[in-house]
């Protein structure tokens, strides 16, 4: 699997594991065998997970009138992987997560959400 289709997975697992009192590996039963074991998705979604607190954190600290709780389950889900990618994976480039990010706002989200990424991700790096 392309990592632009393990991200697709990856925010699907995450957004399910944001929106319902689900135990991973009971939402990663859903995905067919060989999705469950694609290790970028996995490192993806464990990532988030492990690093979760530290990642709303870095969020948080760049909104402007908003709260990490404010903002809708998608653009956070989104917001929490690029984050990740940019924090933690040393060898995807920061603008390829921005892009990545942006594109999973674009199919996943309204028609605001890519412009808030986008956002809320410049602050970050800057």
């Amino acid at each position: 699997m392309n990592r632009h289709k393990a991200r697709e997975k990856a925010f699907q697992v995450l957004f399910q594991l944001d929106i319902n009192e689900t135990e991973l590996e009971e939402v990663m039963e859903t995905l067919k065998e060989k999705e469950r074991y694609d290790v970028f998705l996995r490192s993806l979604v464990e990532g988030v997970i492990q690093h979760k607190s530290v990642i709303d954190e870095k969020i948080s600290t760049h909104l402007e009138k908003w709260t990490i709780d404010r903002i809708a389950s998608v653009e956070r889900t989104i917001l929490r992987m690029a984050i990740l990618e940019i924090m933690y994976i040393d060898d995807i480039p920061q603008n390829v997560s921005i892009n990545e990010a942006i594109e999973l706002a674009h199919t996943f989200g309204d028609e605001q959400s890519g412009k808030f990424v986008n956002g809320v991700l410049s602050k970050i790096i800057a």
